[in-house]
């Protein structure tokens, strides 16, 4: 045998570069960006913003016309009742766009999908919460300000109206914009606890209205439930003159935020618990 006869050893394979695992920036990021095609690429949310968005306005004019317009011998109103008012309205379309997030996924099959590309379950669900909690939030703000305004230049022809310099009225219009943040996460949890899109709307409206039933229970029970719902809180922290048998406007805005906090942390919790 010559030196020609012997093959050479095979180079060894040379070993792949190890893939960087991105940045928990990076995956945010991502995550978001992909909540917020789903999100913007569905016509249903250009309609139910704009209703959320021309109703409570609208209403609000609606309001303030026949509060300017009570004889001089009835009780006062609060100024900024029209404001809170039409909110209620917004309430309805906003909640409902919340369950929608997560509902239509499962209804359709695409959170399997979903839950694919981001298998960390959670992840999907603060994302989706960050994407339309700052709509919402940014949404609440202008219809909150734009409602004040026209209330306001309808109720001061007639002498009644205040200003946004008006001590306690900017925190109360400021707070009202986070009442529609606050049913929109309220629905988004719902419509990840349900799964189900008439079932997550009912589950939230129900949550929403049923327990202001409460307000009406004879003295004192009426105020003692009442302070811990979703619309009596939302009063308190919107109203120029808070009623003195609820909580304070600091205590019923912590009641307002915790509704929402609460119903993510079980839909936190649940999620990774059941099949797609």
């Amino acid at each position: 045998m010559t030196a020609a006869d012997v093959s050479p050893a095979p180079a060894p394979a040379a070993t792949p570069a190890p893939v960087p695992v991105p940045s928990l920036a990076v995956r945010a990021r991502d995550a978001i960006a992909c909540e917020w095609t789903k999100f913007s690429s569905v016509r249903s949310t250009f309609w139910t913003l704009l209703v959320a968005v021309v109703t409570p306005v609208g209403f609000s004019a609606i309001v303030a016309a026949a509060i300017a317009n009570q004889p001089a011998s009835a009780a006062p109103v609060d100024p900024l009742l029209p404001g809170f008012a039409s909110l209620e309205y917004a309430v309805l379309a906003v909640s409902v766009l919340g369950v929608l997030a997560f509902s239509t996924e499962y209804s359709t099959g695409l959170i399997r999908t979903t839950f694919a590309a981001m298998p960390r379950r959670r992840v999907v669900l603060a994302a989706k919460a960050a994407v339309i909690g700052a709509v919402t939030l940014v949404v609440g703000e202008l219809v909150g300000f734009a409602s004040f305004f026209l209330a306001q230049a309808i109720l001061s022809g007639h002498h009644r109206g205040v200003s946004l310099s008006t001590p306690g009225v900017a925190g109360a219009v400021l707070a009202g914009g986070i009442l529609l943040f606050v049913v929109a996460m309220l629905g988004l949890a719902l419509g990840a606890i349900v799964r189900h899109t008439a079932g997550g709307i009912a589950a939230v409206v129900g949550l929403i209205f049923l327990p202001a039933i409460a307000g009406l229970l004879p003295a004192p029970w009426g105020s003692r439930v009442g302070r811990f719902t979703v619309l009596q809180a939302a009063h308190q922290v919107t109203a120029l003159h808070p009623a003195a048998n609820l909580f304070s406007p600091a205590l019923s805005l912590l009641v307002l935020l915790a509704w929402p906090a609460a119903a993510l942390l079980i839909a936190a919790l649940l999620i990774t618990r059941r099949d797609a």
